[in-house]
Parts: structure tokens; sequence; C-alpha cells
């Protein structure tokens, strides 16, 4: 499937919905498929992308010609690298309305996802961050392949881990959630089966014929059940106990200090590679773990809202993008710098209700 566009070679019926150069919408029998289509920016999802994908979702919702939804990435890099960082670093520059209007929309197809009343099978092969989480996890059915690398890298960046990570990944085993958001920590295929992001698994060879299956049946169920349920080694099972113990904590100090108290080589490094995160995303993302694990998703999805809001008019998203992406430099000049200024008044300052701008999420 090296081609970007996964022609279809099945001889089902195929209806164009709506085709653009970012992504391809098209039904295939009773399948409604969605191809990302940017394979030389690993898919990274744009706001175009986001407004071409929600109408068409809500139509197949209720066409009772669909049976199920399959969404995929072209090429055999990347399913959904994130969002466009660059276009938001410049919209968030010349104080654009996308700036936040981006995750405003972002987040109600991120809903839409959840709440999809079919099958929502996502193939998530290759690289799956940030905005490609959030197209994939929230459904049904999430398969991972021998290329898949899963990561929720927001605090590099000055960022969050949004898209519904305040549900999701409070959810995962343990307290592997809070590891992956503080850390940036990438999960291979057998780690995201074991930590509960995916709930099945195709080696590279059988991806071909299975959605080749997907797209000529009506049950994807029994075509998902023919899987082999091989027995699998998970890297982080092997981490779990330290995680666990390390990364309980109510907030960022007591992780920290937790951390540093340890003296294991496993606990220092884990701590060396945080502390290069940004202090202010760090500590948004521990407290996003914690109110996140009490609440409903669409609770969820407002709490990033009110966030993300705060965290686009911060310096440090684009002081991260500038180190990371531009400059590349990978020194990021944070503000504030220490760890220890994070404290629980800025906290409340940024989850603080939006008021009348709060997140409509009436889909």
């Amino acid at each position: 499937m090296s081609d970007n566009s996964k022609e279809n070679s099945t001889s089902a019926v195929v209806s164009n919905l709506s085709t653009s150069d970012e992504v391809i919408l098209s039904q295939v029998g009773s399948c409604g498929l969605i191809t990302l289509n940017r394979p030389q920016a690993l898919n990274a999802l744009t706001l175009n992308m986001v407004r071409e994908i929600a109408p068409v979702l809500d139509q197949w919702a209720v066409d009772d010609t669909v049976s199920h939804v399959l969404i995929e990435g072209a090429g055999e890099k990347g399913f959904c690298a994130g969002g466009d960082i660059r276009a938001l670093h410049d919209w968030g520059r010349s104080g654009a309305v996308e700036t936040v209007g981006f995750y405003r929309e972002e987040y109600v197809l991120n809903t839409r996802i959840k709440r999809f009343p079919k099958p929502y099978i996502a193939l998530m092969d290759g690289v799956t961050m940030g905005g490609g989480v959030g197209l994939s996890v929230h459904g049904s059915h999430r398969i991972v392949t021998d290329r898949t690398v899963f990561a929720m890298p927001e605090t590099g960046i000055g960022l969050l881990p949004d898209v519904g990570g305040t549900y999701f990944l409070p959810r995962l085993k343990g307290e592997i959630g809070t590891y992956m958001v503080l850390t940036g920590a990438r999960l291979k295929a057998y780690d995201c089966l074991y930590a509960g992001i995916a709930t099945h698994y195709v080696a590279d060879e059988q991806l071909p014929s299975l959605r080749q299956n997907l797209l000529e049946t009506s049950d994807p169920d029994a075509v998902l059940e023919a899987l082999a349920h091989a027995e699998f080694a998970a890297p982080i099972a092997g981490l779990q106990h330290d995680i666990d113990r390390l990364f309980w904590g109510d907030n960022l100090a007591d992780i920290l200090s937790d951390l540093e108290a340890d003296g294991s080589e496993w606990a220092a490094k884990t701590l060396a590679i945080i502390i290069q995160k940004s202090p202010v995303s760090c500590g948004v993302a521990v407290r996003q773990m914690r109110d996140g694990a009490r609440a409903e998703f669409e609770e969820c999805m407002r709490i990033e809202m009110r966030a993300v809001t705060r965290m686009m008019s911060r310096n440090d998203f684009y002081e991260g993008v500038r180190a990371v992406i531009i400059d590349k430099d990978m020194k990021p000049q944070w503000s504030p710098s220490a760890f220890a200024d994070v404290d629980a008044t800025l906290l409340d300052e940024i989850f603080n209700t939006l008021g009348n701008d709060e997140l409509e999420l009436g889909v």
C-alpha cells in the first residue's frame, strides 16, 4: 500500500463524496472510507480536513447504506502525526481567529467520533500522534501494526495532551497515561495493546488483505474476530511497577520529588527527560490526568478547550515550535523555566471557565 490514495481493488460500488488534495471521503459498498491524504507531512491534520470530515461523518451516522467507517492514512509512514503545528504557530503569531478556532472544531469532531453509533475502525499504521490520536482512539476499533508509533508528545512543544487525552489517558492501565504525557514516550503495537489504546493488531504483511476485507464486508466485527490473537510481549509491561509507584502523585511536584528521591537509574533517566519539557505544560498535563479521571468525556473536552485557549496565549508553544520545528536548535527557553514556579494558582487560571465561550458539543 505504497500509493498515496491506497486505491481500492474491491468490486464493490465506490462513491466519492468529497475529494480534495488533503482528504478523500468515499463510500465503498457499505463502508464509509476516510483517507487522510498528506503523506509528505505524515498526514498531519489541517483545519480544512476537519471541516471536510465532520459533515460526512454526520451523514454516515444516519445513512442506512453505511454499516461502518474505516479511517486510514495515505502512505506507509504515518496514520496522522498530529495537527498542523506550523499553521497553528503562524495563526497565533498573527492573532488569527483560527488560533483557537482550529481546536474548537477539532474537539467537536473528536466528540462526533466518540459518539458515532456504528463501528468506527482506525488503521493506526505508522506514526499516530496528537491530532491523529483524536481521530483514532475514540473509535470502537483501533488496529495497530508493526509500524505503529503512538505518542502524546505535546509537553515538549509547550502544549497539552488534548484531543480527548484528558479522558482516555487516565483510563489506561495504571499510570501509563501520566507517564506518557510527561515523557512523550513512544509506544509500539504491543505496548498499545497492553495499555488499552488498541483493540487489535495486524502484521504488516496482512494489512492489505485486512483492509480489503473491511471494505467488502457489512459485518466488520466478523472480519476482526478472524484476526489471530497471538501472544505478545509488551516492553512497557516491564516498567509497569515503576511507572505506577512513581507517577501516582496528585500533582507535578509530587511526581518530580518521587523520581528524584528514588535513586534508581531508570528514575534518573526519566526525570532527565521530563525536565527538558515545558514546566507549565507538564503541570497542565498532570492536572488533566487527575481531573479527567473523574470526568465524563464531554466535560474532558471542555477542560481541554479552557486549557488550550490559555496555553495558546502564552509564549511556551511558540518557543517550543521555534526550537523543535523552525530553528531546530532543541533549546527552548520556557517561561517560567523553573518547575517550582508552576503552582496551583497558575494552573487554576489556565483551567478557569471560559464563560460565554465554553465549548459547545451539541452534535
